[in-house]
């Protein structure tokens, strides 16, 4: 392989055999296939080394590896989206650093510097842009994560770390695609409590929650909508999405309390509801004032928002054997606007007026 330097701060190993051919972009699934190159920087003695980007593949790890016992690991989720031959568009992308940083105080993992995150996605962009497909309602997925990299049978932080991007070509995440999403509630599990890491993106928030998804999809069910830990009434978001109620003229969103991740798309929709008019309330609702609204028909529509489905309508949620039905089996016209727009921005079709895109020249 031939070494070149194409940035003062990453060292680049360029792949000499590209998996492009194995991308079938007419039937991409979610987080199934990779692209050629990844971002590596390793913590040791105190500082990061150096960054590296290498061809994408397997990575040797030792059975005391200190993650694979305790769980100290962060990650992030973003998209880059196809705008034309020569631009590639990262979306929010500081804000999604912001968040790895949070994520890594709140878990003891050192933090890192935004200019080497950004430098490492333009570089990845320019590297692998053929791998960003092109159709609507597709884009490139990028992972950035860190974990404990000790190999040492301790339950204690580890002394080194190591930092990833991964990046994947991606279709729709859930299987509805943009159908409305059925959700049910739970009292039998709890996904966090305050004080704890509901907050952050931590592998074992996920790791937790997948029982419960999985005898919620045995039930018929896409998702749990998850109710605070201390008294099952509090909303507070889905599995892998915040949420959001439109009642009257009214967003209201579950406040962030400690124990609901901060949605970057969770930030947009509350802005353009803002500016559209919208009153916008970010409180505590409980399970019960959410199905009065809809007895009383003021509750007009239900949706998520998150990286990876960017809008997903919710059409029917289930409670203690009750349950509601939300709007006419399509998407409402509040949240397919809030997509076209968000989406239209991705994309470059619609002018970023917020500072939220990061072109890449490619």
């Amino acid at each position: 392989m031939n070494e070149l330097m194409t940035s003062s701060k990453i060292n680049i190993t360029p792949t000499e055999n590209s998996k492009i051919h194995e991308i079938d972009f007419d039937n991409l699934v979610f987080g199934k296939k990779f692209s050629d190159h990844m971002f590596v920087m390793e913590y040791e003695n105190g500082s990061w080394g150096e960054p590296q980007i290498r061809p994408y593949g397997p990575i040797e790890i030792n059975p005391a590896l200190n993650t694979l016992h305790y769980g100290q690991a962060i990650f992030e989720g973003m998209k880059a989206f196809y705008v034309d031959e020569n631009t590639i568009n990262i979306y929010r992308p500081k804000a999604h650093f912001e968040r790895l940083n949070y994520s890594a105080r709140r878990i003891g993992i050192p933090e890192t510097d935004y200019d080497t995150f950004i430098t490492a996605l333009e570089e990845l962009m320019r590297l692998d842009h053929q791998f960003v497909p092109k159709k609507d309602q597709t884009s490139l997925y990028v992972r950035p994560f860190i974990f404990a990299s000790d190999d040492l049978l301790a339950a204690k932080s580890s002394s080194k770390f190591s930092y990833y991007i991964i990046t994947s070509p991606v279709g729709a995440y859930y299987e509805e695609g943009f159908n409305p999403v059925s959700l049910t509630t739970t009292k039998e599990y709890v996904r966090a409590v305050v004080g704890g890491t509901g907050d952050v993106k931590t592998a074992g928030n996920y790791a937790a929650s997948f029982l419960p998804a999985k005898k919620a999809k045995e039930a018929g069910f896409t998702q749990v909508l998850w109710l605070d830990a201390k008294e099952h009434k509090f909303i507070e978001e889905v599995g892998t999405m915040n949420i959001h109620f439109l009642i009257n003229d009214t967003l209201i969103t579950p406040k962030l309390m400690g124990s609901i991740l901060g949605g970057i798309t969770r930030r947009s929709v509350t802005t353009l509801a803002e500016e559209w008019g919208y009153k916008v309330e970010e409180r505590r609702i409980t399970i019960d004032e959410l199905f009065e609204a809809s007895a009383n028909g003021s509750l007009k529509e239900v949706f998520g928002s998150g990286t990876a489905a960017v809008i997903s309508p919710v059409g029917l949620i289930h409670h203690e054997g009750e349950t509601i039905n939300i709007g006419t089996g399509k998407i409402g016209e509040f949240a397919e606007k809030l997509y076209d727009e968000i989406t239209g921005i991705q994309y470059g079709k619609i002018e970023d007026r917020h500072g939220w895109i990061h072109s890449v020249k490619v």
